[in-house]
């Protein structure tokens, strides 16, 4: 028989993100983000390419971001109420930690498994910014595939995308449990 890690196991079955508009400061700092960052990359990656990397926002950049988001969204002529909402994720976020998607050329690991392998390092990110304590959200918005925005904001190179943002900070309060989906109705089983 295995042996069961219950503590992880427990976690797992009982993780729940954070709304991001309820994440205030104080936010972990560099040595306490250090971890978090370290558990993060040990996420499968077939190759060992390490095609993503990260970008941690800090309270002055979340600010240049969030006054971004509006001179973007407002010469992109989108709804004042997305432009507003996207300026509120970055004004109100304590911290945030974008995770690039960084695609290495190869001819063994294919582009999209790269991607994949961005995508973990994400739902880790989060997991451990949780599991160390921390509320953690895990967002993207239009900002975030605006090539203008993350071009000008976050610097990313043509070939570079944002796989997602994990904002982090103290949670003001719980939410309530959502509904979970029916397994019965998601998973097919095969035996032959």
């Amino acid at each position: 028989m295995p042996e069961v890690n219950t503590a992880a196991l427990e976690f797992l079955l009982s993780r729940r993100s954070r709304p991001a508009k309820t994440l205030r400061a104080p936010a972990p700092d560099r040595a306490a983000l250090g971890p978090i960052l370290t558990a993060a990359a040990r996420s499968p990656d077939h190759g060992k390419l390490e095609p993503w990397r990260f970008i941690v926002l800090e309270r002055p950049a979340l600010d240049r971001l969030s006054a971004l988001a509006v001179a973007r969204g407002t010469a992109l002529g989108l709804d004042p109420d997305q432009v507003e909402k996207t300026r509120t994720t970055y004004a109100d976020s304590p911290l945030a930690v974008v995770v690039v998607s960084a695609p290495i050329a190869s001819q063994k690991v294919p582009e999209v498994e790269q991607l994949y392998s961005a995508g973990a390092v994400c739902l880790s990110l989060l997991n451990a910014a949780l599991a160390s304590g921390w509320g953690a959200n895990w967002l993207s918005g239009w900002a975030s595939h605006d090539r203008g925005f993350v071009e000008e904001g976050l610097g990313l190179a043509p070939g570079e995308s944002v796989a997602g943002i994990i904002h982090i900070g103290t949670e003001r309060a719980a939410p309530p449990e959502r509904p979970r989906p029916d397994l019965e109705q998601k998973t097919q089983w095969m035996s032959e």
